[in-house]
């Protein structure tokens, strides 16, 4: 198909047209047959194929781009242009391509001017095909670690050095070659000063695995280094902090019998590796303890907060989910409980409609926050994962400029852009509460499209939630044997403060007319 067989090109425009050509041919082309092939084309068109996506892995780079200097991911309702290339464009690595983005890309100065591409050697050999995202992603890996006293005539030959040899290394060889090209242009060290030290230090906190465990991978800078080897060498000592045994010398080494901390020492099976966690477990839960964190993050305090169903405290089994986003096994909730304040929220078929502070407060209650964390468990926006402890409250109903109030019947947790993505603009989102089906209470959201879009609620924050919709049978109505509610359906969440020191509430939640039994 060409241009001139497009249907309204005055309408549409070239670039439009030639996309929608484009996908015409990617079908015919994915309908065709490589049977009349010789061996030799059949090995052509493969190679052919690669350089193809290649460039269109440029090309979506360029695409990004004009989103990026248009800002128009808002137009899609993403809260930013990372969002909008992980949920929009469904790219694994978002920063790592906006990076790639970053440096083949001609991007705009301060003063309006295009500057060139900062790897204009790897830009060329990603755009004619010989270089793939893998390559461009190696080629960066070395640049960044470039020191800046280097001088840029000398970082710029490293960069066609890399981006030449790329179109016949593989990407591993193009980072064993960038070891030897970083070595050569500091051999001794002497270039690195704190400006690249400051550009390096990091620290990561990765997913929860299958067994809720968690990846910490950093680069400290020296002094960090150094502050932490002095708490591993006090806290981390074979016999401290050993949470296997509950005669273990908790804190550090001071004022403790040398005597008993001899005899934890040598029942101390743990590794050194295994020791150093549990330090840096004991040094957190220090820090949580002694106020080191102040009164309030958002409104709670800043302690670990979880969230658990009364069916799950009940059968001693299940998940339970922090405000921060952590799962939690229940041994652990156990363990913690021990020391909790319990806050019992419950919500039936029409919602219970406690905590109302009407307009004598803008700003939502401790009370109200700990409610709604158990009702929302994170942002309420459709499938954002933005934990509870990063959320704002929203004055779902109506804003609070608008003369929207501070009743909990009336508000939802939302993180910072999509509290701030709400109105009644094309590319903004709205909220009203969902009043049939599970999430019946709940306030959904959508974006400002002609025709509306239906309401969603989130549960990425209740996977239980999650799990139970593909279910074959009704998991919205739970077995109601053992509560002495007359209520067709009913939920109960704990939500537990793990600090003992801080007060409760004076508000608390609305309670059912009869009590609730347990046992």
């Amino acid at each position: 198909m060409t241009i001139a067989d497009m249907p309204d090109t005055d309408t549409v425009s070239v670039l439009e047209a030639n996309y929608a050509a484009l996908e015409q041919l990617l079908d015919e082309i994915a309908a065709g047959s490589s049977d009349a092939c010789s061996d030799a084309v059949v090995a052509e068109l493969a190679e052919r194929h690669e350089r193809v996506v290649r460039r269109m892995e440029s090309i979506g780079n360029r695409r990004i781009l004009d989103v990026s200097d248009r800002e128009a991911f808002r137009v899609s309702g993403s809260k930013s242009l990372t969002d909008y290339m992980s949920t929009r464009l469904r790219i694994t690595r978002p920063r790592r391509r906006l990076r790639a983005v970053q440096h083949l890309e001609a991007m705009h100065a301060m003063t309006g001017e295009k500057l060139p591409p900062r790897a204009p050697n790897t830009a060329v050999g990603l755009a004619d095909g010989h270089l793939g995202a893998e390559h461009v992603d190696a080629i960066l890996d070395v640049l960044a670690k470039v020191p800046a006293a280097v001088d840029p005539d000398e970082t710029a030959k490293a960069e066609s050095a890399l981006a030449t040899e790329a179109r016949r290394l593989t990407p591993r060889e193009i980072t064993q070659l960038g070891v030897r090209i970083l070595a050569y242009l500091d051999p001794d060290g002497t270039l690195t000063d704190d400006r690249d030290r400051a550009r390096n230090r990091k620290l990561s906190l990765g997913s929860q695995d299958a067994q809720l465990m968690s990846t910490l991978s950093g680069t400290l800078d020296p002094t960090t280094r150094a502050l932490f080897e002095v708490v591993l060498a006090a806290w981390a000592a074979p016999g401290m902090n050993n949470p296997d045994d509950d005669q273990s010398p908790r804190g550090d080494t001071a004022g403790i019998d040398p005597d008993h901390l001899r005899d934890a020492a040598g029942r101390d099976t743990r590794s050194a590796a295994q020791r150093n966690h549990d330090a840096l477990k004991a040094l957190l839960q220090c820090a949580a303890d002694g106020g080191l964190l102040g009164a309030s993050h958002r409104g709670l305090p800043p302690h670990i907060i979880i969230s658990i169903t009364e069916n799950e405290l009940r059968d001693r089994a299940g998940v339970a989910n922090t405000a921060t986003g952590t799962d939690l096994p229940f041994t652990d909730v156990l363990t913690l409980a021990a020391k909790a304040q319990m806050h019992l929220a419950v919500f039936d078929d029409h919602t219970a409609e406690p905590l109302f502070l009407g307009r004598a407060h803008r700003l939502a209650s401790q009370a109200q926050r700990f409610l709604l964390f158990a009702k929302y468990g994170g942002c309420g926006a459709a499938d954002c994962p933005t934990p509870y402890a990063h959320c704002e409250i929203h004055h779902a109903e109506k804003d609070w400029a608008d003369g929207g109030t501070t009743d909990a019947n009336h508000l939802a947790p939302a993180c910072g852009p999509h509290n701030r993505a709400v109105g009644p603009n094309p590319d903004q989102w709205t909220t009203e509460k969902i009043t049939t089906g599970p999430d019946r209470g709940r306030y959904g959201w959508r974006r400002n499209t002609d025709p509306p879009e239906e309401l969603h609620a989130n549960h990425r924050h209740h996977i239980r939630e999650l799990l139970d919709q593909h279910g074959d049978d009704d998991p919205w109505v739970e077995n109601t044997s053992h509560v002495e509610i007359p209520l067709s359906s009913i939920e109960h969440r704990l939500a537990l403060r793990l600090i003992e020191r801080i007060p409760r509430p004076t508000a608390d939640v609305a309670w059912p007319r009869r009590p609730v039994s347990y046992m």
